[in-house]
């Protein structure tokens, strides 16, 4: 584990959107689906890839809000640009449990 400051935290931009559309992504290489997320007024609505359609039916992801990051650069994705990357924990088989808010907040607040 490598020790950073709390100023390399700090630049990480960790935000929370409300997930509006799901669509299946059938070009991707392994399974994922295409997230429109809404991250408030500020920030506006992004796009994110995520290998998540095991673990996750379009329906129950609907609405759901998540953990972003913001300020990673756009990441090409077969014919999808990803703006923004959702979080998630990455468990041994290799499947992605979404970073859970436990109450909700306002779309585009950043985590501290």
């Amino acid at each position: 584990m490598e020790i950073i400051s709390w100023q390399d935290f700090e630049k990480v931009e960790l935000r929370a959107g409300t997930i509006l559309e799901v669509r299946d992504f059938p070009k991707a290489k392994k399974p994922a689906y295409q997230l429109v997320v809404d991250l408030g007024e500020e920030i506006g609505i992004k796009q994110s890839s995520a290998q998540i359609t095991k673990l996750y039916t379009k329906e129950e992801l609907l609405g759901k809000q998540v953990v972003c990051v913001i300020n990673f650069p756009p990441r090409q994705i077969a014919n999808f640009l990803s703006e923004i990357l959702v979080t998630g924990f990455i468990l041994p088989d290799g499947e992605v449990v979404l970073t859970a808010i436990e109450r909700p907040v306002p779309n585009g607040t950043r985590l501290a």
